[in-house]
């Protein structure tokens, strides 16, 4: 068996889309879908295509500046699509796509699962607290 140089691993990992590499593809989009601004818009559009200013209500705390900024960044990636309809003033709504359908049971559990358990986080932090 042949050995390998840790360059030649690298490259070998890199290839099979490793993501605990930095350089990793794959990497670049769990950074994308980690972002809280990203998973609340992506559970918001799970019912149905929204329009932006809706968007900018169900999302408390969202400033337009970063919903542009995400939803940009989200068409970009093929998880929501855009579409603009002319009239006065135009309509514009955002959707999720086929990948982004795809995508949104994770979300959704991960919704979920932190509105199930931020109790028992809140003790958990309260309880590391008082040892410091």
């Amino acid at each position: 068996m042949a050995t390998q140089t840790a360059a030649q691993r690298r490259d070998e990992a890199r290839a099979a889309y490793d993501a605990y590499l930095a350089c990793c593809p794959a990497r670049e989009l769990l950074d994308t879908l980690s972002d809280k601004w990203v998973s609340l818009i992506l559970n918001a559009l799970s019912d149905g295509p929204l329009r932006y200013s809706d968007l900018g209500r169900i999302i408390a705390g969202v400033s337009q500046k970063m919903l542009t900024q995400t939803l940009r960044g989200l068409e970009r990636d093929g998880l929501v699509s855009r579409t603009v309809t002319p009239s006065v003033p135009v309509r514009v709504d955002y959707a999720l796509t086929e990948l982004g359908h795809d995508l949104q049971p994770v979300m959704l559990a991960i919704k979920r699962w932190a509105e199930g358990n931020i109790d028992q986080v809140h003790s958990a932090r309260k309880a590391y607290d008082t040892r410091l």
